[in-house]
């Protein structure tokens, strides 16, 4: 009898889901994320719509947290309005006077918004990105510490992949929107403490964030910014996975540089002249798909080869596409210095993001008075470098909440290649269980990944 009453339970909550699933589409085709008519001439963080949604582990589990998603007015490259949209949490046990702001690595091109975190978030998503699946349970450790927690699609409405300034803008502005959802969140003030997160792909839009916030955002009360696998020179991240097992980042970034609201009136004609017939199907793939998948069409090939572009080698310097990279460069403008303190994380054999270039932004955000902690994390790889140093960004981020972080710039090496449980909490252990087997599929170092890429879509399981 138990088990027969076990299979109906499972059995209607797969119904329950399926029913979920069956409303929801892709955002291209949700109103939701349409901005209404106007909109343009509204303040940046403005929210223009709001609406409650059920957010689930995997697109099965629900989450036991309230959540809203707010469609928000920010800014394109060119200074025009455009709209995104933020997943706000709330856990039952929330702190009202701060948030974090959790920027994930969607690192998608899809036009059609199916790697957006708020759609890869609902219950009854098919988790077509994979990589916001697997981040979904760091970010749980910020709920499970009480913190209210915001996740914004900064990317914008037509998935700008790379383009570092537009990410930075729709961070903040979602920010802006939190605050301005003060009221419904309970927050007991109208300055909330504010720390971002972000890895890899989502510390591009972190990082940006962090350096355009004094002069763009310089009312939003910020604590601190915690990134890891730091993206801080495209053209030199671009440089060093082509050809690679990685080289599919490469597809999204170029479509994602190329779309409307980013540089696609400096690239559309450097294109149209110098790509391949191959090379624009391969872009055009690119806006289709979300990460993991692209690594899988395009791994090992290059985009200096004559089979995707006839300009030549070194395609990198081709002066409108140089232009363009050359503006997705940190810490090249001293006003584009974060004054909230910084922990950064990352490993020297990280195979995708080149480890120079992260110290290189180091060296000059402190050259420049910011205060910036560094940490080498020895053991990993890229993919295994997130869950061996979050434990690390963690306590900054409780520190940085606290007013407790050390003025000016530091270094250390942690060496250990295991996760620590008791780093992140004794009240974690299901989203422990998640990141350790993120971890068991990576392997150590990555060297699962590297074997066999295909493991990116394996063993994401809570």
């Amino acid at each position: 009898m138990a088990n027969f009453r076990s299979l109906s339970v499972i059995f209607a909550t797969l119904l329950s889901i399926s029913s979920v699933a069956a409303q929801l589409v892709v955002p291209a085709l949700d109103p939701f994320y349409a901005p209404p008519a106007g909109f343009a001439a509204t303040a940046p963080g403005t929210i223009l719509r709001t609406r409650k949604v059920q957010t689930s582990f995997l697109g099965l589990i629900p989450d036991p947290v309230q959540a809203w998603q707010l469609l928000y007015r920010t800014r394109a490259v060119d200074g025009s309005a455009i709209a995104d949209v933020t997943t706000v949490f709330k856990p039952t046990n929330a702190l009202t006077d701060r948030f974090v702001s959790f920027q994930t690595a969607y690192d998608g091109a899809a036009r059609s918004g199916v790697c957006d975190p708020s759609y890869n978030y609902q219950l009854g998503s098919p988790q077509i990105d994979l990589i916001s699946s697997a981040e979904y349970f760091l970010l749980q450790s910020y709920l499970q510490s009480g913190y209210i927690v915001s996740s914004p699609d900064y990317e914008g409405p037509d998935a700008t992949f790379g383009a570092g300034r537009l990410a930075g803008w729709g961070v903040l502005d979602s920010m802006r929107a939190v605050v301005n959802f003060k009221s419904t969140l309970g927050l007991s003030t109208s300055s909330p403490k504010i720390v971002g997160y972000g890895y890899s792909g989502g510390a591009i839009a972190t990082g940006w964030a962090a350096g355009l916030q004094p002069t763009y955002a310089k009312e939003l009360n910020i604590n601190g910014w915690a990134m890891g696998g730091t993206p801080a020179n495209l053209t030199g991240t671009s440089l060093f996975i082509d050809g690679t097992l990685f080289a599919g980042f490469l597809p999204q970034a170029l479509a994602g540089l190329d779309a409307p609201s980013s540089y696609a009136k400096q690239l559309d004609p450097v294109y149209a002249q110098y790509l391949t017939t191959y090379g624009k199907s391969v872009l055009a793939l690119a806006k289709q798909i979300c990460g993991a998948e692209n690594i899988l069409t395009f791994a090992g090939q290059s985009v200096q080869s004559p089979a995707f572009q006839t300009y030549g080698p070194n395609v990198e310097t081709q002066p409108a596409l140089q232009a363009v990279l050359r503006q997705q460069t940190m810490g090249v403008n001293r006003t584009e210095t974060p004054t909230a303190p910084v922990y950064m994380f990352h490993a020297p054999q990280d195979e995708i993001i080149p480890y120079s270039n992260a110290t290189t932004l180091f060296n000059s955000w402190c050259s420049y008075g910011a205060s910036v902690h560094f940490t080498t994390v020895a053991a990993g790889g890229h993919a295994t470098t997130e869950i061996l140093g979050f434990p690390g960004a963690m306590a900054f981020v409780q520190s940085a909440f606290a007013g407790t972080t050390t003025p000016g710039c530091s270094q250390d090496t942690i060496d250990n290649d295991a996760l620590s449980p008791t780093a992140l909490g004794a009240n974690l252990e299901p989203e422990l269980v998640g990141l350790i087997n993120v971890l068991l599929a990576a392997g150590k170092g990555d060297a699962n990944i590297k074997a066999d890429p295909s493991v990116l879509g394996k063993k994401i399981t809570a």
